[in-house]
Protein backbone atom coordinates (compact mmCIF):
# COMPACT_ATOMS: atom_id res chain seq x y z
CA UNK A 1 0.00 0.00 0.00
CA UNK A 2 1.51 3.37 -1.00
CA UNK A 3 1.91 6.22 1.48
CA UNK A 4 -1.06 8.21 0.18
CA UNK A 5 -3.38 5.18 0.37
CA UNK A 6 -2.20 4.50 3.93
CA UNK A 7 -2.74 8.09 5.07
CA UNK A 8 -6.26 8.17 3.65
CA UNK A 9 -7.11 4.81 5.20
CA UNK A 10 -5.92 6.00 8.61
CA UNK A 11 -7.93 9.21 8.26
CA UNK A 12 -11.14 7.44 7.22
CA UNK A 13 -12.78 7.68 10.63
CA UNK A 14 -15.82 9.49 12.04
CA UNK A 15 -14.00 12.77 12.48
CA UNK A 16 -14.98 15.95 10.67
CA UNK A 17 -12.60 18.52 12.10
CA UNK A 18 -9.62 18.61 9.74
CA UNK A 19 -9.20 22.38 9.59
CA UNK A 20 -6.79 22.23 6.68
CA UNK A 21 -9.62 21.05 4.40
CA UNK A 22 -11.89 23.99 5.12
CA UNK A 23 -12.21 26.95 2.77
CA UNK A 24 -12.04 30.11 4.94
CA UNK A 25 -14.92 31.90 3.24
CA UNK A 26 -17.58 29.23 3.37
CA UNK A 27 -16.39 26.26 5.45
CA UNK A 28 -15.07 28.03 8.49
CA UNK A 29 -16.33 26.51 11.69
CA UNK A 30 -15.40 23.28 13.45
CA UNK A 31 -18.03 20.77 14.49
CA UNK A 32 -18.60 20.52 18.21
CA UNK A 33 -17.61 17.24 19.85
CA UNK A 34 -21.05 16.87 21.33
CA UNK A 35 -22.75 17.22 17.95
CA UNK A 36 -20.53 14.67 16.27
CA UNK A 37 -20.91 12.22 19.15
CA UNK A 38 -24.67 12.55 18.94
CA UNK A 39 -24.68 11.96 15.18
CA UNK A 40 -22.55 8.85 15.60
CA UNK A 41 -25.35 7.26 17.61
CA UNK A 42 -27.88 7.43 14.79
CA UNK A 43 -27.12 3.87 13.66
CA UNK A 44 -27.44 2.30 10.26
CA UNK A 45 -29.03 3.20 6.97
CA UNK A 46 -32.84 3.24 7.24
CA UNK A 47 -35.29 3.64 4.43
CA UNK A 48 -35.95 7.38 4.43
CA UNK A 49 -39.67 7.88 4.83
CA UNK A 50 -41.91 10.47 3.22
CA UNK A 51 -42.16 13.94 4.75
CA UNK A 52 -42.91 13.73 8.47
CA UNK A 53 -46.37 15.26 8.85
CA UNK A 54 -46.09 16.22 12.53
CA UNK A 55 -42.86 18.22 12.17
CA UNK A 56 -43.29 21.79 13.46
CA UNK A 57 -42.82 23.32 9.99
CA UNK A 58 -44.80 22.22 6.94
CA UNK A 59 -41.82 22.77 4.72
CA UNK A 60 -42.92 20.46 1.93
CA UNK A 61 -46.20 22.31 1.46
CA UNK A 62 -44.43 25.68 1.40
CA UNK A 63 -42.03 24.50 -1.29
CA UNK A 64 -44.87 23.06 -3.38
CA UNK A 65 -46.76 26.35 -3.13
CA UNK A 66 -43.65 28.32 -4.07
CA UNK A 67 -43.12 26.18 -7.18
CA UNK A 68 -46.79 26.63 -8.14
CA UNK A 69 -46.36 30.40 -7.92
CA UNK A 70 -43.26 30.23 -10.12
CA UNK A 71 -45.19 28.15 -12.66
CA UNK A 72 -48.05 30.67 -12.74
CA UNK A 73 -45.51 33.45 -13.30
CA UNK A 74 -43.86 31.51 -16.13
CA UNK A 75 -40.51 31.21 -14.35
CA UNK A 76 -40.83 27.40 -14.38
CA UNK A 77 -42.59 26.15 -17.50
CA UNK A 78 -45.08 23.34 -17.98
CA UNK A 79 -42.33 21.45 -19.85
CA UNK A 80 -40.25 21.23 -16.68
CA UNK A 81 -40.53 18.85 -13.76
CA UNK A 82 -38.86 19.21 -10.37
CA UNK A 83 -37.81 17.07 -7.42
CA UNK A 84 -36.94 18.21 -3.89
CA UNK A 85 -35.70 16.41 -0.80
CA UNK A 86 -34.66 17.54 2.68
CA UNK A 87 -33.62 15.31 5.59
CA UNK A 88 -32.80 16.74 9.03
CA UNK A 89 -30.07 14.73 10.77
CA UNK A 90 -30.73 16.37 14.14
CA UNK A 91 -34.33 15.17 14.41
CA UNK A 92 -33.84 12.18 12.08
CA UNK A 93 -36.87 13.27 10.04
CA UNK A 94 -37.51 13.58 6.33
CA UNK A 95 -38.99 17.04 5.91
CA UNK A 96 -39.45 17.23 2.15
CA UNK A 97 -40.16 14.43 -0.31
CA UNK A 98 -41.35 15.77 -3.66
CA UNK A 99 -41.00 13.44 -6.66
CA UNK A 100 -38.23 11.65 -4.78
CA UNK A 101 -38.62 8.29 -6.47
CA UNK A 102 -38.76 9.56 -10.05
CA UNK A 103 -35.57 9.02 -12.07
CA UNK A 104 -34.18 12.28 -13.47
CA UNK A 105 -31.23 13.03 -15.68
CA UNK A 106 -28.22 13.14 -13.41
CA UNK A 107 -25.76 15.25 -15.40
CA UNK A 108 -22.68 15.93 -13.25
CA UNK A 109 -24.47 14.97 -10.04
CA UNK A 110 -23.56 11.39 -10.98
CA UNK A 111 -19.87 12.15 -10.38
CA UNK A 112 -19.81 11.49 -6.60
CA UNK A 113 -21.36 8.09 -7.40
CA UNK A 114 -18.48 7.38 -9.78
CA UNK A 115 -16.09 8.46 -7.02
CA UNK A 116 -17.76 5.98 -4.66
CA UNK A 117 -17.39 3.20 -7.24
CA UNK A 118 -13.67 3.99 -7.35
CA UNK A 119 -13.35 3.88 -3.56
CA UNK A 120 -15.21 0.57 -3.47
CA UNK A 121 -12.58 -0.80 -5.84
CA UNK A 122 -9.80 0.82 -3.81
CA UNK A 123 -11.03 -0.95 -0.70
CA UNK A 124 -10.98 -4.20 -2.67
CA UNK A 125 -7.37 -3.56 -3.69
CA UNK A 126 -8.19 -3.34 -7.40
CA UNK A 127 -7.07 0.27 -8.01
CA UNK A 128 -4.52 2.68 -6.56
CA UNK A 129 -5.09 6.14 -5.12
CA UNK A 130 -1.87 7.99 -5.81
CA UNK A 131 -1.19 11.67 -6.45
CA UNK A 132 -2.22 11.37 -10.09
CA UNK A 133 -5.60 9.76 -9.39
CA UNK A 134 -6.22 12.10 -6.46
CA UNK A 135 -5.70 15.08 -8.78
CA UNK A 136 -8.07 13.48 -11.29
CA UNK A 137 -10.63 12.92 -8.52
CA UNK A 138 -10.44 16.57 -7.44
CA UNK A 139 -10.84 17.66 -11.05
CA UNK A 140 -13.95 15.48 -11.42
CA UNK A 141 -15.66 16.63 -8.22
CA UNK A 142 -14.49 20.21 -7.69
CA UNK A 143 -14.13 21.40 -11.29
CA UNK A 144 -16.62 18.91 -12.77
CA UNK A 145 -14.11 17.78 -15.39
CA UNK A 146 -15.78 15.53 -17.94
CA UNK A 147 -12.46 14.12 -19.17
CA UNK A 148 -11.54 13.16 -15.59
CA UNK A 149 -14.93 11.50 -15.22
CA UNK A 150 -14.40 9.46 -18.36
CA UNK A 151 -10.94 8.51 -17.11
CA UNK A 152 -12.50 6.92 -14.02
CA UNK A 153 -15.28 5.25 -16.02
CA UNK A 154 -12.66 3.63 -18.26
CA UNK A 155 -10.46 2.72 -15.30
CA UNK A 156 -13.28 1.09 -13.35
CA UNK A 157 -14.92 -0.66 -16.27
CA UNK A 158 -11.78 -2.00 -17.89
CA UNK A 159 -13.23 -0.37 -21.02
CA UNK A 160 -16.29 -2.62 -20.78
CA UNK A 161 -18.50 0.43 -20.65
CA UNK A 162 -20.24 2.66 -18.08
CA UNK A 163 -22.70 -0.03 -17.02
CA UNK A 164 -19.82 -1.75 -15.23
CA UNK A 165 -19.58 1.29 -12.92
CA UNK A 166 -23.28 0.92 -12.14
CA UNK A 167 -22.75 -2.77 -11.39
CA UNK A 168 -19.92 -1.95 -8.97
CA UNK A 169 -22.19 0.44 -7.08
CA UNK A 170 -25.13 -1.93 -6.89
CA UNK A 171 -22.96 -4.86 -5.90
CA UNK A 172 -21.36 -2.96 -3.02
CA UNK A 173 -24.18 -0.58 -2.03
CA UNK A 174 -27.42 -2.28 -3.14
CA UNK A 175 -29.68 -0.34 -0.80
CA UNK A 176 -28.71 3.07 -2.11
CA UNK A 177 -28.76 3.06 -5.91
CA UNK A 178 -32.25 1.80 -6.66
CA UNK A 179 -33.04 4.26 -9.45
CA UNK A 180 -29.51 4.93 -10.70
CA UNK A 181 -28.56 4.16 -14.31
CA UNK A 182 -25.05 4.80 -15.63
CA UNK A 183 -25.10 4.02 -19.34
CA UNK A 184 -22.94 6.65 -21.05
CA UNK A 185 -19.67 8.51 -20.72
CA UNK A 186 -19.74 12.30 -20.68
CA UNK A 187 -19.56 13.54 -24.29
CA UNK A 188 -16.99 16.21 -25.15
CA UNK A 189 -19.81 18.74 -25.60
CA UNK A 190 -21.17 17.90 -22.14
CA UNK A 191 -24.58 16.87 -23.49
CA UNK A 192 -25.17 13.92 -21.20
CA UNK A 193 -28.86 13.05 -20.87
CA UNK A 194 -29.05 9.27 -20.45
CA UNK A 195 -27.52 8.70 -17.00
CA UNK A 196 -30.26 8.73 -14.37
CA UNK A 197 -30.76 8.92 -10.62
CA UNK A 198 -33.56 9.87 -8.27
CA UNK A 199 -33.60 12.42 -5.47
CA UNK A 200 -34.08 9.49 -3.10
CA UNK A 201 -30.88 7.85 -4.38
CA UNK A 202 -28.99 11.07 -3.69
CA UNK A 203 -30.62 11.27 -0.26
CA UNK A 204 -29.62 7.73 0.64
CA UNK A 205 -26.08 8.36 -0.62
CA UNK A 206 -25.72 11.53 1.46
CA UNK A 207 -27.17 9.85 4.55
CA UNK A 208 -24.68 6.99 4.29
CA UNK A 209 -21.84 9.40 3.56
CA UNK A 210 -22.55 11.56 6.59
CA UNK A 211 -22.64 8.52 8.86
CA UNK A 212 -19.38 7.15 7.42
CA UNK A 213 -21.10 4.05 6.03
CA UNK A 214 -19.27 4.30 2.69
CA UNK A 215 -15.66 3.32 1.98
CA UNK A 216 -13.33 6.30 2.39
CA UNK A 217 -16.23 8.49 3.52
CA UNK A 218 -13.93 11.16 4.86
CA UNK A 219 -12.12 11.52 1.55
CA UNK A 220 -15.41 11.79 -0.34
CA UNK A 221 -16.52 14.47 2.13
CA UNK A 222 -13.26 16.35 1.61
CA UNK A 223 -13.77 16.28 -2.14
CA UNK A 224 -17.37 17.46 -1.91
CA UNK A 225 -16.53 20.39 0.36
CA UNK A 226 -13.84 21.82 -1.89
CA UNK A 227 -14.91 25.33 -3.03
CA UNK A 228 -17.09 25.25 -6.14
CA UNK A 229 -19.92 27.07 -7.88
CA UNK A 230 -22.74 25.65 -5.79
CA UNK A 231 -26.43 26.59 -5.73
CA UNK A 232 -27.20 25.72 -2.12
CA UNK A 233 -25.00 28.25 -0.30
CA UNK A 234 -23.51 30.69 -2.81
CA UNK A 235 -26.16 33.26 -3.66
CA UNK A 236 -28.71 31.81 -1.22
CA UNK A 237 -29.43 34.99 0.70
CA UNK A 238 -30.69 33.42 3.92
CA UNK A 239 -27.84 30.94 4.33
CA UNK A 240 -25.25 32.80 6.45
CA UNK A 241 -21.57 33.26 5.53
CA UNK A 242 -19.31 30.53 6.83
CA UNK A 243 -21.90 27.76 6.57
CA UNK A 244 -20.20 24.56 5.50
CA UNK A 245 -21.61 22.51 2.65
CA UNK A 246 -20.66 19.34 0.83
CA UNK A 247 -22.25 19.27 -2.61
CA UNK A 248 -22.19 18.50 -6.31
CA UNK A 249 -24.04 20.45 -8.97
CA UNK A 250 -25.32 19.24 -12.31
CA UNK A 251 -25.98 21.35 -15.40
CA UNK A 252 -26.96 20.63 -18.99
CA UNK A 253 -29.33 22.37 -21.40
CA UNK A 254 -32.02 20.09 -19.97
CA UNK A 255 -31.11 19.87 -16.28
CA UNK A 256 -30.19 22.16 -13.41
CA UNK A 257 -29.59 20.63 -9.99
CA UNK A 258 -27.57 20.40 -6.82
CA UNK A 259 -27.34 17.83 -4.06
CA UNK A 260 -25.48 18.14 -0.82
CA UNK A 261 -25.31 18.43 2.94
CA UNK A 262 -25.64 21.77 4.71
CA UNK A 263 -23.95 21.88 8.12
CA UNK A 264 -25.83 24.71 9.80
CA UNK A 265 -24.62 26.25 13.05
CA UNK A 266 -26.76 26.70 16.12
CA UNK A 267 -26.31 29.72 18.36
CA UNK A 268 -25.08 27.31 21.03
CA UNK A 269 -22.25 26.20 18.74
CA UNK A 270 -23.75 22.83 17.83
CA UNK A 271 -23.87 21.54 14.28
CA UNK A 272 -27.27 20.87 12.69
CA UNK A 273 -26.66 19.15 9.35
CA UNK A 274 -29.36 18.47 6.79
CA UNK A 275 -29.47 17.20 3.23
CA UNK A 276 -30.76 19.37 0.41
CA UNK A 277 -31.48 17.98 -3.05
CA UNK A 278 -32.95 20.01 -5.90
CA UNK A 279 -33.54 18.92 -9.49
CA UNK A 280 -35.18 20.85 -12.34
CA UNK A 281 -35.41 19.03 -15.66
CA UNK A 282 -36.69 20.15 -19.06
CA UNK A 283 -38.27 17.88 -21.65
CA UNK A 284 -36.21 19.55 -24.40
CA UNK A 285 -32.98 21.52 -24.67
CA UNK A 286 -32.99 25.14 -23.56
CA UNK A 287 -32.24 27.55 -26.39
CA UNK A 288 -30.02 29.66 -24.14
CA UNK A 289 -28.19 27.41 -21.66
CA UNK A 290 -26.61 30.26 -19.71
CA UNK A 291 -29.86 32.16 -19.19
CA UNK A 292 -31.88 29.04 -18.36
CA UNK A 293 -29.37 27.53 -15.92
CA UNK A 294 -28.91 30.91 -14.20
CA UNK A 295 -32.68 31.32 -13.79
CA UNK A 296 -33.24 27.80 -12.48
CA UNK A 297 -30.14 28.03 -10.30
CA UNK A 298 -31.72 31.05 -8.65
CA UNK A 299 -34.89 29.03 -8.04
CA UNK A 300 -32.79 26.44 -6.23
CA UNK A 301 -31.15 29.19 -4.17
CA UNK A 302 -34.58 30.56 -3.23
CA UNK A 303 -35.73 27.16 -2.00
CA UNK A 304 -32.43 26.62 -0.16
CA UNK A 305 -33.05 29.92 1.64
CA UNK A 306 -36.59 28.81 2.50
CA UNK A 307 -35.29 25.57 4.00
CA UNK A 308 -32.66 27.34 6.08
CA UNK A 309 -35.17 29.93 7.30
CA UNK A 310 -37.56 27.24 8.54
CA UNK A 311 -34.85 25.17 10.22
CA UNK A 312 -33.49 28.32 11.81
CA UNK A 313 -36.71 28.55 13.81
CA UNK A 314 -36.54 24.90 14.87
CA UNK A 315 -32.86 24.70 15.85
CA UNK A 316 -32.14 28.35 16.78
CA UNK A 317 -29.56 28.63 14.01
CA UNK A 318 -27.32 31.62 13.51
Amino acid sequence: MNQLNQSILEADAPCETDQSDLDPSRRRFLFSTAAISGLALFGGLPELASAYSTYPVDLERKIEEHIKVLRRRGIISSREKTAWSVYDFTTQKKLVSINENAPFQSASMIKPFIALAFFNQLRAGKVRYDRFTRAKMEAMIQRSSNSATNYFINLLSGRRGPREVERILKRNNPGIFQHTRIVEQIPSNGRTYRNKASARDYSRFLYALWHNKLPYSREIKRLMRLPNKDRIYTGAQKVPPGTMILDKTGTTSRLCGDMGIVVARGRNGRAHPYTFIAIIERSSRAKNLGRWSSSRGNVIRQVSSMVYTELKKVHNLV
